[in-house]
């Protein structure tokens, strides 16, 4: 028998049934976070009409997958995007985060863990010159927020706020995002932790956030790695955790009947579906996979939790103005 979950078809209507509940919810959703009264240092930001910024996001992405007709698009790209920019931050001197959008400097563009986020910004430029009073850091990060609730995600909550910088003076130090693999379990386990600890993130958390691998797919040319994660890579789901359990998974060695030169990854049994080592971290390290088991069984918590999460992500490090008291307004 077919599993339903693995065919497209059924993949394709529940996305669909999702995007459209998004779609017909974004308004009200818009209306409730951006209608707060700005103060004089927000002044720029408050001129942005956000639905129409997320109207084109979407266009962008729409249109860029009707010319590649692949199945692929750039809803895991931006939701990378908005990942990267922010990921760098950390706790104990508050350097790195989204503010600034250094990444369209040097060093942090020409990071291996940035190759192939190019495509991404270049997709944003007709964007930010539609809207040019919307920052750059604003436009990358909400860029990863319409990814995820256009694909049938929860909402995130988001607010404008963040300042670009002319240069990548002040980027932080590279080695700050997670690497797919630290040449050991044991390392690759650590390394996830220590990477996640430094932002402010706990186990928890952590799996949360992996949940995005749900979306979107390695490409050889930017990582070295190849391969969608789940059979509906455009698809916000609890795929990821789903299959991260139940399909067999064993080192890759062969492609398209090759002998595989990439990097380390693992494979299901036909070998659609690929695992990066970090991925399978998680379910060997044992509080990871309590979490992992969690989420695969439960999708409203998966959602519920990856919004809190993703949303506190994206803010790390970002000075937001405050805002003055309704009572003070007048």
């Amino acid at each position: 028998n077919t599993d339903p979950y693995k065919d497209p078809s059924h993949q394709i209507m529940m996305n669909a049934a999702r995007v459209t509940a998004s779609r017909m919810a974004a308004p009200a959703g818009a209306a409730l976070l951006y209608s707060a009264a700005p103060t004089d240092v927000h002044a720029k930001e408050a001129a942005v009409d956000i639905t129409k910024v997320r109207e084109s996001i979407l266009e962008v992405i729409e249109t860029d997958q009707e010319k590649r007709g692949d199945g692929t698009s750039l809803f895991g790209t931006f939701i990378r995007l908005a990942w990267h920019c922010s990921g760098t931050y950390s706790k104990e001197d508050g350097s790195g985060g989204s503010n600034g959008a250094r990444m369209r400097f040097c060093p942090e563009k020409d990071w291996g863990a940035n190759a192939g986020l190019d495509i991404a910004r270049s997709a944003l430029e007709p964007v930010k010159a539609k809207y040019p009073t919307i920052s750059y850091a604003d436009l990358y990060t909400l860029a990863g927020v319409v990814a995820v609730e256009e694909a049938g995600g929860p909402e995130i909550k988001f607010r404008l706020g963040r300042k670009d910088m002319e240069s990548g003076e002040t980027s932080p130090p590279d080695g700050r995002l997670p690497d797919a693999d630290k040449g050991a379990r044991v390392k690759t386990i650590q390394h996830i932790r220590d990477i996640f600890y430094r932002m402010g993130f706990n186990d928890r958390e952590i799996v949360a956030l992996s949940g995005a691998h749900a979306m979107g797919r390695c490409h050889t040319e930017a990582s070295g790695y190849w391969g969608p994660w789940t059979f509906a890579e455009n698809s916000f789901s609890t795929e990821y955790y789903r299959v991260l359990l139940e399909e067999k998974w064993t080192p890759k060695t062969t492609h398209n009947g090759k002998p595989w030169t990439g990097p380390d990854q693992f494979e299901n049994a036909n070998g659609q579906l690929m695992m990066l080592p970090s991925d399978i971290a998680l379910i060997a390290d044992p509080e990871f996979k309590k979490c992992v088991e969690m989420y695969a069984k439960d999708e409203d918590l998966f959602f519920k939790d990856f919004a809190a999460a993703f949303g506190k992500l994206l803010e790390l490090g970002v000075p937001f103005a405050a805002t003055k008291p309704w009572y003070k307004i007048w």
